[in-house]
């Protein structure tokens, strides 16, 4: 049995969860959220004590790996429109920086042009000098983003400079030494 797939996902304050078919939809104060289901997993919802619980129909390798995704995947949606997502990247680099214009962002990193990212809907994005805050209900979507603006100008590791996450640690090499 799954670990994760056999607890049940609590429904937080402010959310509400309902099942249509094979359709979950959950919706709460910071929007809407639903996933079309996969066969080898039922979905159920508990009123009484206020949480989802997600079965598989048998033992097969797919169904146990569809049983524990498909209870992540719910939490997440859960702890999306209740609490929300964010993730924080700043640039390290004389003269970079970016700028939100619209739902674009424009990111100047060193190249001869200036690097466009679209932001997609439901996602917020702010952008101060070299910090960039992004954050939205989808967990994914906004993952996705962050992953995309860093893409761009990844953290190289003998002058430390490029897009990175705040608090990420990058190795730094000593470069080349000279006069043995």
């Amino acid at each position: 049995m799954s670990r994760v797939g056999k607890q049940p996902v609590p429904i937080a304050k402010g959310a509400t969860v309902k099942i249509n078919g094979d359709e979950v939809a959950v919706s709460g104060p910071l929007g809407n959220l639903s996933i079309t289901l996969r066969p080898e997993v039922t979905v159920t919802l508990d009123e009484d004590n206020k949480q989802v619980v997600v079965e598989r129909k048998d033992d097969t390798r797919t169904s146990r790996a569809m049983h524990g995704l498909t209870r992540s995947l719910i939490n997440n949606m859960i702890i999306g429109v209740t609490e929300g997502y964010k993730r924080d990247l700043q640039i390290v680099g004389v003269g970079w920086g970016a700028n939100l214009k619209g739902n674009k962002v424009e990111l100047s990193l060193g190249f001869a042009d200036t690097r466009v990212v679209e932001v997609p809907a439901g996602i917020n994005c702010e952008v101060k000098g070299q910090s960039i805050k992004i954050s939205g209900c989808d967990k994914q979507a906004v993952g996705q983003l962050a992953a995309k603006i860093r893409q761009h100008r990844k953290p190289e590791p003998y002058n430390g400079k490029g897009v990175m996450y705040v608090g990420e640690r990058v190795l730094r090499k000593q470069g080349k030494a000279f006069g043995n």
